[in-house]
């Protein structure tokens, strides 16, 4: 099947914020173009795509990410048989995860039964595994295991992957790739200095119950993803790739970390989102922003400028795309009309995108 890129850019203005910290609880930063940028981490952002997945309750969308696999095993296992022992269901998931020399899946703790690594599991395969185990306890086959746990992936699994080192068998290679959100211009770290009253003092006690800093800075933020849809079809079905590409797009649209949010507020929407569909490669558009743009009225306006020219420029590499759609608050010229289609809101995005995407499959499905 020929290739099938899906490329995602978003200009995302942030006010003041500091939604994805380092080990010291400053915001995340990078030198880009000579100069100090805002950074938030692309592992923040999947994170953020996968709670907002978790809010519609969808066991097909979101898996769970833990070292508890034993405990919600054999905890499904006593669901579907009530007649069975919590402790002997938790014996004989051990039995079938536990890595032994060449056979198992996975090294257990023997002191709390949690994996040594977390493991991403769909519902469905918590569920299966149960279920095969519960069935197959003492007649076990590795192999039939394994597949389990490599079908019925959920959303998530299928795009950001699965790395299981004691068993590479049960890699799952991620369908998406998630950019370092970085600002598209040089930032100035600033610091909020604090003090906190005891209401209960004293009338005449002076002073603070307590003091300290918290760093922030405000930024227009360059987002960028992909998604290789052949990748997702392998990962999640003909049938539910197109769907999950929307389902994706969305979240990724919409979603934010939420680091220090009751502090800040910063709950802010994109002011502009790109989505290029491809046949050849990936093209992540950040190199518009290597010379940062400087400006006192604004950054939004410049920065869209700035991405569409470079993307014009990227056609003097790569195949034009199959299609190009545009969302923007900004009311804005383009720099070549020609180059991208506008759509007026996130609804009509989402539906050109899977017009466009289903014809593209349904193509190669007749070629094959």
């Amino acid at each position: 099947m020929k290739n099938l890129y899906l490329d995602i850019s978003i200009l995302h203005p942030n006010p003041a914020s500091n939604m994805n910290r380092d080990d010291a609880g400053s915001p995340k930063t990078v030198i880009y173009g000579g100069v100090v940028r805002s950074r938030v981490s692309s592992q923040s952002w999947k994170r953020a795509v996968r709670e907002y997945f978790n809010r519609n309750k969808n066991d097909k969308l979101v898996g769970t990410r833990t070292k508890d696999a034993v405990e919600l095993i054999s905890k499904r296992m006593v669901e579907i048989d009530n007649s069975l022992k919590k402790d002997d269901a938790v014996k004989k998931v051990v039995e079938a995860l536990k890595k032994e020399d060449k056979h198992g899946i996975t090294k257990i703790d023997n002191n709390n039964n949690k994996t040594s690594a977390l493991l991403m599991l769909s519902h469905k395969q918590i569920d299966k595994a149960a279920q095969y185990i519960l069935n197959n306890g003492n007649d076990l086959d590795e192999k039939k295991l394994k597949e389990i746990l490599m079908d019925d992936n959920s959303l998530d699994l299928a795009l950001f992957g699965r790395m299981v080192a004691d068993d590479p068998e049960l890699n799952v290679d991620a369908a998406a790739q998630v950019a370092h959100a970085v600002s598209t211009h040089e930032i100035v770290p600033e610091y909020d200095y604090y003090s906190a009253l005891d209401d209960e003092q004293p009338d005449d006690a002076q002073g603070a119950a307590m003091l300290g800093t918290i760093e922030f800075n405000s930024s227009t933020l360059y987002r960028y993803a992909n998604v290789n849809v052949n990748e997702l079809i392998y990962n999640f079905g003909r049938e539910n790739a197109v769907e999950g590409v929307s389902e994706f797009l969305k979240a990724f649209i919409l979603s934010m970390p939420a680091g220090k949010q009751n502090t800040f507020a910063n709950k802010t929407l994109p002011g502009y989102v790109m989505v290029t569909i491809r046949k050849d490669t990936p093209v992540n558009l950040v190199s518009a922003f290597e010379d940062p743009i400087k400006s006192h009225g604004g950054y939004m306006k410049e920065s869209i400028k700035r991405l569409e020219k470079e993307y014009a420029n990227t056609l003097k590499f790569v195949e034009k795309p199959i299609a190009n759609f545009v969302l923007s608050l900004e009311d804005i010229k383009h720099l070549d009309d020609d180059l991208v289609e506008d759509v007026d809101g996130i609804d009509s995005l989402l539906d050109k995108v899977t017009e466009v995407l289903n014809e593209a499959v349904q193509d190669e499905s007749s070629n094959d």
